[in-house]
């Protein structure tokens, strides 16, 4: 994603927890991102938010700090590095609601040709009571994404 992007980022031995501190507006907020193994061999849930403490990340507040897409470029810069690393794993991700999941959408919609470079990606959509992948598209509804790299 071409967008300016925060640098100082710490990463736990594993690299499956990220730590950043958004800048705005509001101050200074921790942002925490987490790679988690799902129930589903080889997928990992990207988990991203404020931190609240070590263990947990608050998904659903909207920080309105004023720099949204550094936040967002920073979460790539960070999934291309993880996946840089871990390969052969499907990273997944959901909005919390779906404001957040349209926004994630239009994210991977204005940098597609970039993302698509270096990522397979999918749509994640329910049907019938079962996660399904279909190929992403700009003007499809979902209810998550799943990337891998190619």
């Amino acid at each position: 994603m071409h967008y300016p992007k925060y640098t100082e980022i710490t990463a736990s031995p594993d690299f499956d927890v990220f730590e950043f501190i958004s800048i705005g507006i509001k101050g200074e907020i921790i942002k925490k991102i987490q790679f988690a193994e799902t129930y589903y061999p080889g997928i990992y849930n990207l988990g991203f938010g404020d931190k609240i403490n070590e263990a947990d990340i608050d998904d659903e507040t909207d920080s309105n700090n004023g720099d949204r897409d550094k936040v967002l470029a920073t979460v790539a810069d960070v999934v291309y590095f993880y996946t840089s690393i871990y390969p052969d794993r499907n990273i997944i991700f959901f909005g919390s609601n779906d404001v957040r999941t349209r926004l994630y959408r239009m994210a991977i919609s204005n940098n597609f040709e970039l993302l698509n470079k270096d990522f397979h990606i999918f749509a994640v959509q329910l049907v019938n009571g079962r996660i399904i992948r279909i190929p992403f598209s700009h003007n499809i509804n979902c209810i998550g994404f799943l990337i891998k790299r190619k």
